[in-house]
């Protein structure tokens, strides 16, 4: 239980609660509601209020809020659709400041405004504080408050782990097979009236007791407050494991349709994800595993790898093939490792991690203790995954537990077990080696999806603070002035937002005139490029807009006269970029969290080749080049077939810059492109920009 007042407790923490359509009836929804909070432990007020009844259960019922003694803190509507409008009002005239609703708020009574929305005016004009429609409700088991509708009878100990979903059915899956993870909180939060999963998660982020928080969501509701409790989970170490559905096509319609979510970009979140170091698994089992091990009292070490012992040939092979999907590799073994595992193997087995150690079975439990308390003594373990089909009564599995009790017992280092088939049955050794602090990962690909879960997250740990540069004010200012006066920006213009903000830029000059662009280019120095400079033209290299390695004054003044008598008299004249790898940097709005940059390869391919990552702005330097080390492309940047390296940190440095340029100008900024930039071993130099400006209707939104 927590002393920390926070602003979620009349709807989590709620001193007394009425119970709204309260039934003596055995097996209805308000009856379960009712038990849940009895058997839970619920020691605040419980108000029943139904007209029919006088008495239920030896309670008073009352037959509306102003026959209650006292004004509840929070009211609970286990009512049918068609009543849910008229008792959210009296709620809210009574004064009552949180409700919960199970039911789906979809009613055809003729109304053209939803009774979803008309609840949801109800609540955010009154301040109150909702959880679902559509939803399951919470169990609050620090402080014995269970509102959730899918519980299953009994008080329920609590644990570290704080569960947020959007789905019902999830919360009811997790909830009823508590066997390997037991939760703080858990919280269905339907529709999400007026109270989001940030909310939610912020609530966790105060309690005690929570050491992970995890999330099965469709979408940000609440993009702001959400960042800001990633930044509070951030702030206080406890890491945060999202499954985030809606990716596809398919799936983001569904998604429309089941909760009313707008489901956002998936390569957007994923930046969210790794700016405030968010653990997004792919599906629930991954969640699961992630969560078991990220609960652990031990976490992974600073530095080394993952140590592994199997019984068997065959599934180390599978545990290698899978550790690679995920990025895993296995460390080397030190050499004094090497020599005391030859001692303990049979002959013919490789010291090797990861070890098979399955010989002739001759003393296995000693052997195999033994073994495991040598890998993770070995300085580059950080964590030990003991792979074993686990299964209860089986004689072999019995001497494992055995012997990983005592592994556990003797170091400071994680260890877990892991199964490559999920459905072993193994709940009573699960439970067993739960005691013992060694989790039960069931699936060899949720287990590794954990165990790099778990490395990304200390890399993140360990990141140092970003540093990236500052902007001078009135430059800022003097484009913030000039994109907000709502005229695009042409390419010229574009190269000089991007100069005045440190990226590297080929020179050029505008001329209006044959005169002027011969001029222009003796003065770069040959070969130029011509491009055309009148507004309004978009890929004009298919227009005739571009023409390059013009090598002398009658080659301008040529293509000068003949590009003018097509497009206008506009032009550029810039100078030859130099060769180089042509890369893509970028920034763009994304309607939930704001301006965005993107880093990729460049040129004409950009959208075939598709290597592109995106992160949240600003970052440094630092960032930018890890950022860069993610493209399928970042071999090539190192040289390949005989050709030399380029020099990367000046690609870094110029992504770092331009993150800086898109939240100074964000607001006034809708997207900028820069494609090509080109680097090669002296630099990185862009070549073309394109911007466009943000319109008022948008800068409101």
């Amino acid at each position: 239980m927590s002393d920390t007042p926070h602003r979620l407790d009349p709807l989590l923490r709620p001193e007394s609660i009425a119970l709204v359509g309260a039934s003596p009836r055995e097996g209805s929804y308000s009856r379960r509601v009712y038990d849940g909070l009895v058997e839970g432990g619920y020691a605040g007020a419980i108000y029943l209020v139904n007209p029919r009844y006088e008495e239920i259960l030896g309670r008073p019922c009352y037959p509306d809020f102003e026959s209650l003694p006292d004004v509840p803190d929070h009211a609970v509507l286990v009512l049918a659709n068609e009543r849910l409008l008229a008792a959210m009002q009296a709620a809210a005239d009574s004064g009552i400041r949180a409700v919960t609703i199970y039911g789906s708020c979809h009613l055809n009574d003729g109304d053209p405004v939803p009774l979803k929305d008309r609840l949801q005016q109800i609540a955010e004009q009154n301040g109150m504080q909702v959880c679902g429609g559509n939803g399951m409700g919470f169990y609050n088991r620090d402080d014995e408050i269970c509102l959730q509708l899918a519980n299953i009878g009994g008080r329920e100990p609590p644990g570290k782990v704080a569960f947020i979903t959007h789905s019902g059915s999830v919360l009811m899956a997790y909830c009823h097979n508590q066997t390997k993870v037991r939760f703080n909180l858990s919280v269905s939060a339907g529709q999400e009236f007026t109270t989001t999963a940030a909310d939610y998660l912020d609530f966790a982020l105060t309690m005690e007791s929570t050491r992970v928080a995890c999330l099965f969501i469709e979408t940000v509701r609440d993009p702001e407050g959400f960042i800001a409790a990633l930044q509070k989970a951030a702030s206080r170490n406890i890491p945060v494991v999202v499954c985030k559905v809606a990716r596809s096509e398919a799936a983001i319609a569904f998604a429309v349709t089941h909760t009313g979510a707008l489901a956002g970009d998936s390569a957007v979140f994923d930046a969210v994800c790794d700016r405030y170091g968010v653990l997004r698994v792919d599906d629930l089992d991954e969640m699961m595993a992630t969560v078991q091990l990220l609960s652990m009292d031990k976490p992974v070490a600073p530095s080394g790898g993952m140590m592994a012992l199997l019984d068997s040939g065959g599934e180390r092979e599978l545990l290698a093939d899978t550790a690679d999907q995920f990025g895993l590799g296995f460390p080397q073994i030190t050499g004094k490792t090497r020599r005391r595992m030859v001692e303990l193997l049979d002959d013919g087995f490789e010291a090797e991690n990861p070890i098979d150690a399955w010989g002739s079975g001759h003393d296995y439990e000693q052997q195999f203790q033994e073994c495991m308390n040598i890998l993770l003594a070995d300085d580059n373990a950080a964590v030990g995954v003991w792979v074993a089909d686990l299964c209860d009564r089986f004689w072999v599995h019995e001497g494992y537990c055995r012997a990983a009790e005592a592994v556990a017992a003797s170091t400071d280092k994680p260890l877990v077990f892991a199964t490559c088939y999920s459905q072993a049955e193994h709940l009573a050794m699960t439970v067993r080696l739960l005691e013992a602090g060694i989790p039960v990962l069931d699936g060899i690909r949720p287990a590794m999806a954990a165990v790099a879960a778990a490395f990304r997250y200390r890399a993140f740990r360990q990141r140092p603070a970003p540093m990236h540069a500052e902007p001078t004010e009135d430059r800022v200012e003097a484009w913030q002035a000039r994109l907000a006066s709502g005229e695009g920006l042409d390419e010229n213009e574009g190269l000089a937002l991007l100069s005045d903000f440190g990226v590297a830029v080929v020179r050029r000059q505008i001329a209006t005139s044959q005169e002027q662009a011969v001029e222009a280019a003796d003065s770069l120095g040959y070969p130029v490029v011509l491009k055309t400079a009148m507004p309004g033209i978009d890929h004009k290299s298919d227009r005739g807009g571009v023409v390059l390695g013009l090598a002398s004054a009658s080659d301008v003044a040529d293509a000068y006269d003949r590009m003018s008598a097509a497009l206008g008299n506009r032009v550029m004249v810039a100078e030859t970029a130099p060769a180089g790898i042509e890369m893509a940097l970028g920034i763009f709005q994304d309607p939930q969290f704001g301006p965005i940059v993107m880093l990729g390869a460049g040129g004409t391919l950009v959208e075939v080749l598709n290597d592109a990552v995106f992160a949240v702005p600003p970052f440094d330097k630092a960032e930018a080049g890890r950022l860069i080390d993610r493209l399928r492309s970042r071999k090539i940047l190192d040289g390949v077939r005989g050709q030399p390296a380029v020099a990367i940190d000046a690609l870094a440095e110029a992504a770092a810059n331009l993150s800086v340029l898109a939240v100074a100008l964000g607001p006034v900024l809708q997207a900028l492109d820069v494609n090509p930039i080109i680097v090669n071993q002296t630099g990185a130099v862009a070549v073309d920009a394109l911007v466009a400006v943000r319109k008022g209707d948008q800068k409101d939104d």
